[in-house]
């Protein structure tokens, strides 16, 4: 077998067609460890690298990974910056393919679903190998994409014996052959299956091999067998009962890691951290960690990377089935209540130091027993949702599944601004979804208000503005029922933008007059500070530049006293906007520059072009037509890599640049 990828090796080094290697056969056989084992093995063939991911495409759960989620993954492991990702599914491939152009790589897809679930992962240049792990065929990959099939079955007596042999030693081996015969034959000569077993004996020693096959014959007439996803799993071979060779390694237990792992099973994400793992159970971290650690030593779970454990496929199954055998019903509500807290409460402290201004909400207090991370600074807080992200996701679907309401429509808020800021906006809207739904059932106006508002922004950065209206119409009337003056102003201020994405400019000074005139009322300083800077927009739009002036330049001193920089950035962009219009060049050019000194800090690389655009018009109209080009150019740059459609306009503006400035007073954006 090994040959034959080493092969396929020699074909990528020979430069023909990208080759894919797709590695089938049923569940336990071996086919990630012959994937990770040869990647190992040809390390120094690939110099610029490996990319793996587990699909997770037989996730007992039904967490099937999407394939937009497994390209963002290559993209982030490839240091692509989040804001040069682009929003749409096949725009994201293209740029991974060309991420990977003339890069000798090899990528090992594990556990995929079907071909529709690889085919955007593919490359599309010959320098890079991909291996391919599956229970199904891939039948459309072989015949579409030239895959070659590599079928794993199950192994031989003889592989079998040598495998215990290895684990155990030929002493211990030989002294029992009927005893190793059995095994091997109650195992089905699945690999899986054998290595469970192995570890069982191993570890315990003083155990005759006898009373390990006599334990596989007895919990196989204990097990109940009606249990759904296991038997489904093992319908493929009539003779293999994992479920037989899990109950006696799970019966070596400890009692505490024994509940430890039924309860891993009511966990929702594809992998765990020590503190969710003690949250689940109301374990000290310390008892926990040793727990982890002695079912990581019975191979029940996976260190898969240092600090996160993960089940296979069929131990999850397992162990799902386990707790709703043996633990209570009460007992399994609250450990899903502890793991809910424990990722809502510490997303939410993750939160506010991503956005130090954002108008808090009120969480019930955590459980007792619950363990919260705490994440201290901006780039902790980051980090934390970089890894936890797909866990949150999976605990928000999990917390609408099993009744908990409040728990989905607050972590749905708490994941909002790093969604955005990582470009996962089919995820926002998603998430706010299902913070509609939960919202609703709750029949709580305020809640409901809220999820509509920030499904409604999710919607307007996908670019669907009639979906936006829709929920901000909601939005405005729940909030008017519950007397929140607040979430009215920020529904105005949300109009305000919709009206000029529309080119209603009118309609958004109004609407930004609205959010000032509710803000003042409720004595809301920042509230007031953003809407002054959106009302003095309204006017430059509508062109009088001087009521605009007099607008942001009562908004900029609130700004800086709060230290909130992005609505700094925003309002020295307007006041550079207003003063272009005025034929004020050089106030302008100081206004743009501070503004964009502002957006460089802050990482946002769409305002940071989009201010390089208005820069270049200042420029061009001062007669600066070098540094006008300079500045459209580096725009283009970011917009273009960014695949936004802004890009165009500007590409024209280069295209036209030796040409006759733009008359003073043309609105030159798109708001």
């Amino acid at each position: 077998m090994t040959s034959l990828l080493r092969d396929q090796t020699d074909q990528t080094q020979a430069g023909a067609t990208v080759v894919i290697s797709a590695i089938g056969g049923t569940a336990g056989v071996g086919k990630t460890a012959l994937a990770v084992y040869w990647a190992h093995q040809v390390v120094g063939q690939f110099p610029d690298g490996q990319l793996y991911v587990n699909l997770r495409g037989f996730d007992p759960g039904g967490q099937v990974m999407d394939p937009a989620e497994a390209v963002r993954r290559f993209l982030d492991a490839l240091e692509v910056p989040p804001e040069r990702i682009p929003v749409d599914l096949d725009a994201q491939a293209a740029l991974y393919r060309t991420q990977l152009a003339g890069r000798r790589m090899l990528i090992v897809l594990d556990n995929a679903r079907d071909s529709v679930q690889v085919r955007p992962l593919l490359p599309g240049t010959s320098t890079c190998l991909v291996l391919v792990t599956s229970r199904n065929q891939l039948s459309g990959l072989i015949a579409a994409d030239a895959a070659h099939p590599i079928t794993l079955d199950l192994i031989t007596e003889e592989e079998a014996r040598q495998l215990l042999t290895h684990r155990l030693g030929a002493d211990r081996v030989t002294a029992e052959p009927d005893a190793i015969a059995e095994i091997i034959t109650a195992c089905a000569r699945l690999p899986l299956a054998l290595a469970i077993v192995a570890a069982r004996a191993a570890a315990e020693a003083h155990l005759p091999l006898h009373a390990l096959a006599n334990g596989l014959r007895d919990n196989d007439n204990r097990i109940d067998s009606g249990g759904g996803r296991l038997d489904t799993l093992s319908t493929d071979d009539p003779a293999t009962d994992v479920r037989a060779v899990f109950s006696w390694s799970y019966q070596a237990l400890t009692p505490s890691a024994a509940r430890l792992f039924r309860l891993l099973g009511l966990h929702p994400g594809p992998d765990t951290s020590a503190p969710a793992a003690a949250s689940l159970a109301a374990l000290p971290l310390p008892d926990a960690r040793a727990l982890l650690g002695e079912l990581t030593r019975a191979n029940l779970l996976i260190e898969h990377v240092p600090g996160r454990y993960t089940f296979h496929d069929l131990l999850r199954a397992y162990a799902t089935e386990q707790t709703h055998t043996l633990d209570p019903d009460q007992q399994r509500h609250n450990a899903t209540g502890r793991i809910l807290d424990h990722y809502l409460h510490t997303a939410y402290t993750a939160a506010r130091l991503l956005s130090l201004h954002r108008d808090p909400i009120a969480l019930t207090p955590p459980q007792p027993g619950v363990i919260l991370e705490h994440p201290t600074d901006y780039q902790q807080a980051l980090d934390w949702f970089t890894v936890e992200h797909p866990v949150l996701l999976a605990a928000l679907d999990h917390a609408a599944a099993t009744g908990f309401d409040t728990h989905t429509w607050q972590l749905a808020w708490t994941l909002d601004d790093f969604l955005a800021r990582r470009g996962h906006w089919h995820d926002s809207v998603a998430a706010e979804q299902a913070a509609v739904a939960a919202a609703g059932r709750l029949a709580d106006p305020t809640a409901q208000a809220g999820a509509h508002r920030l499904l409604a922004v999710a919607y307007i950065r996908l670019g669907r503005p009639d979906d936006a209206d829709t929920q901000l119409r909601h939005a405005m009337d729940l909030y008017a029922q519950a007397g929140d003056l607040g979430g009215q102003a920020m529904t105005h201020h949300n109009l305000s933008m919709l009206s000029m994405m529309w080119g209603r400019y009118v309609e958004a000074l109004h609407h930004a007059e609205q959010a000032l005139d509710l803000r003042r009322a409720a004595g809301h300083r920042r509230g007031q500070a953003l809407a002054l800077n959106g009302v003095g927009w309204g006017h430059a739009l509508l062109g009088d530049h001087q009521q605009a002036l007099s607008y942001c330049e009562q908004a900029l001193p609130l700004l800086q006293e709060l230290d909130d920089r992005l609505g700094q950035a925003h309002t020295w962009d307007c006041l550079g906007y207003a003063h272009h219009h005025l034929g004020h060049h050089d106030q302008a050019l100081t206004c743009y520059q501070h503004a964009l000194d502002l957006m460089l800090d802050l990482g946002d690389r769409y305002e940071e072009a989009d201010i390089l655009t208005d820069l270049g018009d200042t420029h061009h109209a001062a007669g600066n037509h070098q540094a006008a080009r300079d500045a459209w150019q580096h725009a283009l740059t970011i917009l273009d890599q960014l695949g936004h459609p802004d890009a165009q306009a500007v590409r024209v503006k280069l295209h036209h640049s030796d040409q006759t400035p733009p008359e003073e007073g043309q609105d030159d954006r798109q708001s």
